[in-house]
């Protein structure tokens, strides 16, 4: 079974977090990747950029509508994405636990992957 990973965090808080600091997280980051690749459960990963360059697409009235930003007024953004192979649910969330960014007070959010044909 595949599982998204779709990892969100505060950008205002990750900005405050000083770069020696958020580049040990990310290096954190690099051996937690390593470490489900050398496992076998990795299938892909994306790190998205901030929020600020993003563009959403919605139709009103039968017509394109574009904003610029999420819509949606949260306190986390989606970050990035991490696409693993697991044998059930406790292993994925048992991966997901691993992701550093959890101990600055980031959120992951496990999801089954449903293909269509």
């Amino acid at each position: 079974m595949q599982y998204m990973l779709m990892c969100y965090f505060d950008e205002k808080g990750w900005a405050e977090i000083p770069g020696a600091d958020r580049a040990r997280i990310m290096d954190a980051y690099g051996e937690w990747t390593q470490a489900i690749v050398r496992s076998g459960h990795f299938r892909a990963s994306a790190k998205l950029q901030p929020t600020s360059v993003a563009t959403t697409v919605r139709e009103r009235n039968g017509k394109r509508v574009t904003t610029d930003g999420p819509f949606a007024e949260t306190k986390e953004q989606l970050g990035g994405t991490h696409m693993i192979e697991c044998k059930d649910l406790d292993e994925a969330l048992a991966i997901a636990a691993r992701i550093p960014t959890l101990r600055f007070g980031g959120v992951v959010e496990v999801r089954p992957v449903e293909f269509t044909s």
